[in-house]
């Protein structure tokens, strides 16, 4: 499947002159259909696709840390740069 090339200019011709209250067509196909055919909307390595798993262990230490943030700082401690400092004294 050859790309079509299409300056700014035009695709904002046809942006303009698109009708947003057109009903789609019956044999539109979605943008994420070309994955399957090898096309890619952006790069695995600008991109990577997000991990399907989610172990018990994993979101343990996930949530563990986050909340340990959250309490961190509403008993007033400032963690911004990585060194714990107390701020109400």
């Amino acid at each position: 499947m050859d790309a079509i090339e299409l300056t700014d200019e035009e695709l904002t011709t046809e942006a303009m002159a698109a009708d947003p209250d057109a009903p789609i067509a019956a044999d539109a196909v979605p943008f994420d259909t070309g994955a399957a055919q090898g096309m890619q909307l952006l790069p695995d390595w600008y991109m990577p696709a997000p991990s399907l798993r989610r172990s018990r262990g994993r979101v343990f230490v996930l949530t563990t840390v986050a909340a340990s943030l959250a309490v961190g700082n509403v008993i007033g401690f400032c963690v911004t740069f990585g060194v714990p400092e107390f701020v109400w004294g």
